[in-house]
């Protein structure tokens, strides 16, 4: 657990790659409670303009500036050539939300130096270690 917290506490930026306008989606209601705990968020949906009041980008290899964690909301399959943009990108973190599984995409991203939280929802993990 010491590791997630690590993590939480010195990100600042967290580029969200598959965040829906729709409130009643899970990418929407776990990523304005991340903005609201101060962190700067970067949405990432090709379909999207502005989500959360902020520019949206097609793919994050378009985000102008640096991250800390690529939160993943795709389904599982999408990972590998997300992984590949983030390593691109030089992020420190790539973090699978829950459901969100791929062994081979986190073995490479890990061989690239990025620390890899999987299957794990950031929301309840935030709220553990803020409590």
């Amino acid at each position: 657990m010491n590791r997630i917290a690590d993590i939480l506490t010195s990100a600042k930026t967290i580029a969200v790659v598959g965040l829906s306008r729709k409130r009643f989606r899970p990418s929407y209601g776990v990523t304005e409670y991340m903005q609201r705990a101060g962190y700067r968020i970067i949405p990432v949906n090709p379909n999207e303009s502005e989500i959360l009041g902020e520019t949206c980008y097609p793919d994050l290899d378009a985000v102008p500036e640096a991250v800390d964690i690529v939160n993943i909301f795709r389904r599982s399959e999408f990972v590998p050539e997300i992984v590949e943009a983030a390593i691109r990108k030089r992020a420190k973190t790539i973090w699978m939300q829950e459901g969100v599984v791929h062994e081979e995409a986190a073995r490479r991203a890990e061989s690239a130096g990025l620390a890899v939280v999987m299957d794990r929802c950031i929301l309840k993990d935030h709220r553990r270690t803020a409590g």
